[in-house]
């Protein structure tokens, strides 16, 4: 009678509605995705990804970058989605929680946050500035913690739960030379990935980081810029000595980063949190 009693609550819980289920993700009422800076690269690959997953999208950026932005809200709303622009500086916190009301405003609860901005310089440690660890540090960790903030917050007011997505890099676990204050503020959002995660489980909130290895992209022509101007070689030669390193034997795209904050922010993710997950062709072993 026992066994009977327990696979009978078996059954009810595993024909349970997606959404009733803690931490579980709706595969069938609308959600809402924020992606900040996600006017170009890789942000517009997981925007354009999470759209055909059936998010709508708020598109996030500077707006310097509006032009990019409504590029982007414009093939977003082609695949058949709802996509708003909002343009806020992710290092000021009011900004960041305009930026979220405007969401819940244009595209109702919000679901999943992609907290994605993020800049790098190249330098040696030895020659690093106050104002260097300071810009750095506002974009790649405050920025990402406001965006985590309030997201949750807004979860927290719905009670429904939630995922937070946050940007890391392979930097994260293992630091590049010539890189050591990006490196550092990618190691600081992979701990505070994994503190939030602890913090928040009781929401039914997940929080996971992604984090990309050479990406095709330009925040990479910046580096391999930099580097050279650093140890002399030739533009495009510092990039090329990188992929080389890659198991893969080629560089990232966008869309390859986008495949796995695809998987974070979808039901298959649900009993995933505190993950810094690696999508760099096999550059570092976890």
């Amino acid at each position: 009678m026992a066994l009977l009693r327990s696979k009978l609550r078996l059954s009810i819980a595993s024909s349970a509605p997606l959404w009733q289920r803690g931490f579980a993700t709706s595969k069938t009422l609308s959600k809402s995705a924020v992606v900040t800076g996600s006017g170009q690269g890789i942000g517009k690959a997981i925007a354009l990804r999470l759209a055909r997953d059936g998010f709508d999208i708020c598109v996030n950026d500077l707006e310097v970058n509006s032009s990019m932005v409504n590029n982007v809200v414009a093939e977003i709303q082609s695949l058949g989605r709802k996509a708003i622009p909002v343009f806020a500086d992710v290092t000021r916190l009011p900004q960041v929680e305009a930026m979220v009301e405007a969401s819940v405003e244009g595209l109702g609860p919000l679901d999943v946050i992609v907290a994605n901005a993020g800049i790098a310089q190249v330098q040696w440690g030895m020659d690093a500035q106050e104002s260097d660890l300071q810009r750095l540090f506002e974009v790649n960790f405050y920025g990402v913690l406001y965006s985590d903030q309030v997201a949750a917050r807004q979860f927290i007011k719905q009670g429904s739960g939630g995922k937070i997505i946050n940007a890391a890099s392979i930097v994260s676990f293992r630091p590049f030379l010539m890189l050591p204050i990006y490196s550092a503020t990618k190691a600081a959002v992979r701990s505070l990935t994994q503190s939030l995660a602890m913090e928040l489980a009781k929401d039914k909130i997940t929080v996971n980081a992604y984090a990309p290895g050479v990406v095709d992209s330009h925040m990479w022509d910046t580096i391999d810029e930099g580097m050279g101007h650093i140890n002399g070689r030739p533009k495009g030669q510092n990039f090329k000595d990188t992929v080389n390193s890659i198991t893969l034997g080629r560089t990232s795209v966008p869309e390859d980063v986008a495949k796995m904050v695809s998987f974070l922010a979808s039901a298959d993710s649900d009993y995933v949190t505190g993950q810094t997950m690696m999508a760099d062709g096999g550059m570092v072993f976890s």
